[in-house]
């Protein structure tokens, strides 16, 4: 016996300690909001800059995947392996994709030091082959120190039909887009009933709610009735429209007189060198992308008036920005259905016009042409995945009544992702720990920029900052940045058309005074080598420091390094009906070619979907129609489909389809028992992705989206279904490229 207590109380943290809301845009340029000089309307965005303050040298990782990492951690993304996407693992330090247990995470201290924890939206920080049933779940939104969690794991996912997750399982959407469903509404419901629980349960308890709508990035779904008050509204071009946001800009003092705006590059058609059809099918994409913008910000607005009637947003600090700069992954046409790149079918003007009405509606998977992108980051050079200021320097608002006096004004440091993690805890009264669970804490790379919140004359929290992704390089120093032109793999357009260094040898590095030139426009490397040299010099012992080495911009040399599965899926797999769809990643791959067959029970008048994986956009489905066997491939959109010569017969038997790949091209051959009841013959083989959001195999049934029009949803076999079994040759070797480039528009 003792007279010691043995139950140690749960933190508390000081008194009027705030809430904190994260919130997380996708693939927004520094441009696309009205606060920041869009004509595109975002009332509740720019509300909450009206009374709270815009930074505008902030500055983000090019990426999603390590500027997300990097904000939850304070560190530099490869030195939490977060050198790239989640999607490809790499057994080099910089590029694991497992954020370490020595970089516990602001939800984990934030939960210790007595806040609630929640997570809504997109994740993308679970590295692949974790992604599945049987996790592991260390780093899922629970295994990391958020206490409830909604949303999708990859990096992107179908707004009307998304692969969600709610905590630690799979689920599927509450409603269809029949009834009206949309994610982005979807998650903003759950953020709010999240809080009303929170609230409800511990009265005055702090909370810090992460909030990652998939928006903006690619699939720009959303409804018409969004997207017609902006009909017309770009008939003018992206040229033109970046020159009214650049004079607003001006006006509205988020870029400082006398910066220049940078001009148009060769790889960006000129709009009055288009043809009438062009424009039309351009203009309609980013009108489609402004009402997805729009209805973006109105979903926020939800969020943020549930605070306020609630009588929390006054103490709530609000911090909303992008992970990177506008996404130019629909290349120079745009994409109708961004699963084609993977596919290898190529973008055309007929396609996308084909849809040019329903753009943005559920037969779609859209993306904008590039040259939206590059006028989205107004006034800088290139996009997303580059370390130009295009890629990394993106909006950040911050908004918190009862603990910033300032209203409406821009701050002008240099600050980057990493320090809103010190900022945040530092507003909290919250002390990041030295070890955590009896491990050592590595050294937090961001600062408190908390002192700029009332003295815009403050410093900057730090003054050197490098940036890395896949192999684009960069570093402010001071009033110095260097940046090379050297272009990455990956994206068709762009290794095509892109100027700029294929070699590390070749990179060369321009010098820029941001103290005089905030758009990088004025290269002075001539002029001051002797600077060019000693940035460079500390390019490369930030490098060292941080495991960004050894450098690489594909994956072909590196793909030896790839860290596959633990438990690997293997070449004969048997599925029985009743669990959870079977996540894609824990399947075969099939595009060597597979048997796959249902043993099924068949009734009089057979009927339903036996087994269906992904949807319309891209996926596969077996299934009775008519009383005949089906099987249907979409190959990106692109429908291969066979139907059986003969009905399924009543009774026990086996329905398949094999797929077969030689010198003679492709097929698919449907089965009764081992009889070939139809054949299809195609060109071409099918993708390694069919979904870059990911998709589980359902048994016996389908929802969401259909795969096929011959079937409606909610579609379930009428019989008896045993069981599935999947056969394949072997998974084969797997081409770098195309596993980097799927991966890459997953982001």
């Amino acid at each position: 016996m003792t007279s010691e207590p043995i139950f140690r109380r749960a933190g508390r943290p000081p008194d009027g300690a705030p809430n904190i809301v994260a919130i997380v845009l996708d693939d927004t340029g520094f441009a696309q909001l009205g606060c920041f000089g869009s004509d595109v309307a975002t009332p509740y965005m720019d509300r909450l800059a009206a009374g709270g303050l815009r930074y505008n040298r902030f500055h983000v990782t090019a990426l999603c995947s390590p500027t997300r990492a990097s904000f939850l951690t304070g560190r530099n993304h490869h030195a939490i392996g977060m050198g790239f996407l989640a999607d490809i693992p790499l057994n080099h330090h910089g590029y694991t994709a497992r954020i370490p247990r020595s970089a516990a995470t602001l939800p984990r201290i934030l939960r210790d030091g007595g806040y609630s924890t929640l997570a809504v939206g997109k994740w993308h920080l679970t590295p692949r082959f974790e992604r599945s049933a049987a996790g592991p779940f260390d780093h899922w939104p629970l295994g990391v120190g958020f206490e409830r969690y909604y949303g999708f794991l990859q990096g992107d996912t179908n707004h009307y039909a998304p692969n969600l997750v709610q905590d630690n399982h799979y689920v599927d959407p509450p409603a269809t887009p029949e009834q009206g469903y949309h994610l982005t509404e979807d998650l903003t419901d759950r953020a709010i009933r999240y809080l009303d629980d929170q609230r409800h349960a511990a009265p005055g308890k702090p909370f810090f709610l992460y909030f990652a709508p998939g928006a903006m990035h690619s699939p720009h779904h959303v409804t018409p009735e969004w997207v017609e008050p902006y009909h017309g509204r770009f008939d003018h071009g992206w040229e033109a429209w970046r020159e009214e946001t650049f004079r607003r800009q001006r006006a509205a003092g988020v870029v400082p007189p006398g910066t220049t705006l940078t001009p148009r590059p060769d790889w960006v058609p000129a709009w009055d060198g288009l043809g009438a059809d062009e424009r039309r099918m351009y203009a309609r994409q980013q009108e489609v992308f402004a009402g997805f913008l729009t209805h973006t910000d109105a979903q926020i607005g939800r969020l943020i008036d549930h605070l306020a009637e609630t009588g929390r947003l006054d103490n709530t600090i609000v911090v909303l920005f992008s992970d990177n700069g506008a996404s130019a992954e629909g290349g120079v046409a745009g994409s109708v259905n961004e699963h084609r790149f993977t596919a290898g079918i190529r973008e055309s003007l007929a396609d996308n016009l084909a849809h040019h009405d329903d753009w943005g509606g559920p037969r779609t998977y859209n993306h904008y042409g590039w040259g939206w992108a590059w006028a989205g980051n107004t006034p800088f050079r290139l996009w997303k995945r580059y370390t130009w200021l295009g890629g990394t320097r993106t909006p950040l608002i911050v908004h918190w009544p009862a603990g910033i006096r300032a209203r409406g004004q821009v701050r002008d440091p240099v600050v980057h992702v990493n320090d809103l993690f010190p900022t945040l805890l530092d507003a909290a009264g919250v002390r990041a720990p030295d070890v955590v669970d009896g491990i050592d804490q590595q050294e937090i790379d961001g600062a408190s920029l908390r002192a700029t919140f009332d003295d815009p004359a403050a410093p900057a929290p730090r003054d050197t900052q490098y940036f890395e992704m896949l192999g684009s390089r960069s570093l402010i120093h001071g009033r110095w940045k260097v940046t090379t032109d050297h272009v990455s793999t990956g994206v068709l357009d762009e290794e095509d058309l892109l100027t700029g260094s294929r070699s590390f040898e070749d990179d060369h590095w321009a010098l820029f005074d941001l103290s005089a030139d905030f758009s990088e426009a004025t290269d002075r490397a001539a002029d001051h080598p002797g600077v060019v040299a000693e940035l460079r010099r500390l390019w490369d012992r930030e490098a060292e420091r941080n495991h960004v080495l050894p450098l690489f911009d594909n994956l072909v040399e590196r793909f030896g390094a790839f860290i596959g599965p633990a438990w690997p899926a293997g070449d004969d797999r048997t599925y029985r009906p009743g669990a959870s769809p079977v996540c894609d990643e824990s399947l075969p791959m099939l595009f060597g070619g597979f048997r796959l067959s249902a043993e099924v029970e068949a009734t009089a008048d057979p009927d339903g979907v036996l087994l269906a994986l992904g949807d319309w956009n891209g996926g596969f489905a077996l299934f009775v129609a008519e009383g005949r066997l089906t099987f249907t491939f979409s190959r990106a959109g692109e429908p291969l489909e066979v139907t059986a010569d003969r009905p399924v017969p009543a009774g026990r038997q086996s329905l398949g389809v094999l797929h077969t790949t030689g010198p003679g091209g492709s097929a698919f051959h449907l089965l009764h028992d081992d009889t070939v009841v139809g054949a299809l013959t195609f060109a071409g083989l099918l993708p390694v992705a069919l979904q870059h959001g990911g998709a589980g195999l359902r048994l016996g049934h389908d929802t969401g989206l259909p795969v096929s029009d011959r079937y409606r949803i909610p579609s379930s076999w009428n019989g008896r279904l045993l069981s599935v079994r999947l056969r394949t040759p072997g998974s084969g070797p797997i081409d770098p490229r195309t596993e980097l480039r799927a991966a890459l528009h997953a982001d």
